[in-house]
């Protein structure tokens, strides 16, 4: 299909909605709120619309719903969660509020962590220098820089980290973040919310997603291509043309800085270099289904190693208790050895595990699958962490175009890379369209009594 351009928009919309390729659209299927995305924001956001009665659609482009939050149940006996895994701050965290729903078991993750020296496990008291550098090192990059201006998180850390350093910097960065910390906003660091707690969801953190999203009018495999947003809303998908009085945009910021979704009229430049200054990170898994225990860790045992540089991963061993192992790897290297494709990316896995273990860790691996999220459709990448210089950026996106609202984890000032902050910004979203939905209903019978006033003047 042609995309559609600012000069030939109002020409050609009259012609599109009669032509075959824009079917009529079903009884029913008119919308309040078009919501774009049926990741957590966008399905958080429908929640909250569909709860007060509003009519609206998800338009997703891909062929599943989650995004970054996604579930893989096909490939192992086990479920693999794509993304996102992590259940943050579990007594506050807003998908569980009330409890798990049904048929889902949420469990605390364990506080322990296993830390390999070479091809052996630190000793007691080498763990409590690493444990040790490790609090300093947190509680640095909670404090706020005395130098004016925002700086480069890593030039928080303390100078005296030692040996530990490259695994503090992997830690508090890619892991952490999906970037190296020399490419990470301090003051979006300090303002990050404390996490007080830690748990997993046995089923996959994509499938409590899906559980949420159960009810809502969402269409798949149906990516928008155009959105209009000056006088009138219009959204384009591959069907229909679509006016809403409103839309919610929860597309992640390298997508929006790309040229899928066509802007008419284009984004303000104030918007764009917002976009460009929040760009996604780097953070890949690389599973392997290994049974029998042979690396003899306990169940969600969290491994990092003494790094002697950035090419170094995380471990999740043995994932609520079944044959998974999930290594972790991200920021600049990740990037680079995503870019090499699905082997290199195993291989370094392989390598690297075995070198931990001082083991041939290949000959246990029954079944393997690598994520590229740099390379997923409708995704391009990670998380959002503000560069240095442009933590402020969040609060642009986080005001109206005409009447399309942007929402997810990009806008979230305190859980940015978060599903707690892309929930968060999509009900708040939400929330701010019902004030306006509300506000027009108010409105119009002003509108009309002012019209029957003129006419009896004119009389």
């Amino acid at each position: 299909m042609p995309r559609l351009n600012r000069r030939s928009f109002l020409a050609a919309s009259a012609a599109l909605m009669a032509s075959p390729a824009f079917a009529a659209k079903p009884p029913g299927e008119d919308a309040d709120v078009v919501v774009i995305g049926a990741g957590v924001a966008g399905i958080a956001a429908a929640r909250r619309l569909a709860a007060e009665k509003v009519r609206v659609i998800v338009f997703e482009g891909a062929d599943h719903i989650g995004g970054r939050c996604a579930t893989d149940t096909t490939t192992f006996d086990a479920p693999f969660d794509l993304g996102a895994h992590w259940v943050h701050n579990p007594d506050t965290n807003p998908l569980i509020a009330g409890g798990a729903p049904a048929g889902l078991d949420i469990y605390p993750a364990p506080r322990w962590q296993t830390v390999r020296i070479g091809p052996r496990r630190a000793r007691d008291a080498e763990l409590e220098l690493f444990l040790a550098a490790q609090v300093r090192a947190q509680r640095a990059l909670r404090e706020p820089p005395k130098a004016k201006g925002d700086l480069a998180a890593d030039k928080l850390l303390p100078n005296d980290l030692g040996a530990w350093k490259p695994t503090l910097e992997f830690m508090f960065g890619p892991y952490g973040t999906s970037k190296d910390l020399f490419a990470v906003s301090a003051g979006d660091m300090v303002r990050a919310a404390e996490r007080t707690g830690e748990a997993f969801c046995r089923q996959g953190y994509g499938a409590l997603l899906a559980q949420l999203a159960a009810g809502l009018n969402i269409k798949l495999s149906a990516p928008v291509s155009m959105i209009a947003w000056g006088k009138s809303t219009v959204v384009e998908t591959p069907e229909s043309l679509w006016y809403p009085r409103a839309v919610i945009l929860t597309a992640s910021t390298n997508v929006l800085a790309g040229d899928d979704i066509e802007f008419i009229p284009p984004l303000p430049k104030n918007v764009k270099t917002a976009i460009g200054n929040l760009p996604l990170g780097s953070l890949d898994h690389i599973a392997l289904d290994m049974p029998g225990n042979p690396l003899a860790l306990q169940k969600d045992d969290l491994v990092f190693e003494q790094a002697t540089s950035n090419k170094t991963a995380a471990l999740l061993a043995n994932v609520s208790g079944t044959s998974l192992h999930v290594v972790t790897v991200g920021g600049a290297f990740g990037r680079e050895l995503s870019g090499k494709g699905e082997a290199a990316m195993l291989d370094f896995a392989v390598t690297w595990l075995s070198n931990a273990f001082d083991t041939n860790v290949k000959r246990f691996i029954k079944k393997s699958r690598v994520t590229r999220w740099n390379e997923q459709e409708f995704v391009l990448g990670a998380m959002s962490a503000a560069g240095p210089g442009h933590s402020e950026s969040r609060k642009v996106l986080a005001e109206p175009l005409g009447h399309i609202w942007l929402a997810g984890e990009a806008l979230s000032e305190t859980q940015w890379g978060t599903v707690n902050g892309a929930w968060e910004s999509g009900t708040r979203t939400a929330e701010a369209v019902l004030r306006f939905l509300n506000r027009g209903r108010r409105e119009e019978p002003k509108s009309r009594s002012s019209k029957k006033r003129r006419r009896r003047e004119e009389e």
